[in-house]
């Protein structure tokens, strides 16, 4: 786990080296969905995948995204316009036989490579410049508290939200 460096300072002339003891393959994947919907605040919605999955996979499945997208639609109570990258597992067969199978779910594929259209990588970079910056964790659950902590503080924040929204483009309507 190296951890994130917003800002550091040395010396003019000497390069400034940042000493992490340990090392560790484990990462932590979350998924995320930015919720608006005209007249009520905007909503963040999120999901973090256990590390230790039976499966041995690092990451979401298709069917990780499937109960994302689940828990959204009996939180939001109405039909799902839902915008995404073309990540792979996104487009898995089986989650196209979900979608088709959904009448309440439209979806819309982002180009490729137009990370600035998806107002979840705004969340990211929030989440990189505030709550995990300039910090060494001393392990994974350290990560794990710190990441749902900052996402749990952003829940209530609807203007940053709303911001992450409003960069891609979107113009969310007040309520």
């Amino acid at each position: 786990m190296t951890p994130p460096t917003t800002r550091t300072w040395s010396r003019r002339g000497h390069t400034p080296v940042v000493r992490v003891r340990g090392r560790s393959r484990r990462r932590l994947s979350v998924a995320a969905l930015v919720c608006y919907k005209p007249g009520e605040r905007s909503r963040l919605i999120y999901r973090p995948c256990p590390d230790a999955r039976l499966d041995g996979r690092k990451s979401f499945s298709w069917q990780g995204y499937r109960d994302l997208i689940q828990i959204a639609h009996q939180q939001l109570g109405g039909p799902i316009v839902l915008v995404w990258d073309n990540l792979n597992t996104h487009l898995s067969a089986g989650m196209r036989r979900y979608i088709a199978d959904r009448t309440w779910l439209t979806v819309f594929q982002l180009p490729p490579c137009s990370p600035d259209l998806n107002p979840v990588e705004g969340i990211w970079s929030v989440l990189r410049r505030t709550t995990t910056a300039n910090r060494a964790f001393a392990g994974p659950q350290n990560l794990i508290t710190a990441v749902r902590r900052g996402l749990r503080q952003l829940q209530y924040r609807p203007d940053v939200i709303d911001g992450c929204l409003t960069g891609t483009g979107l113009t969310p309507v007040p309520p």
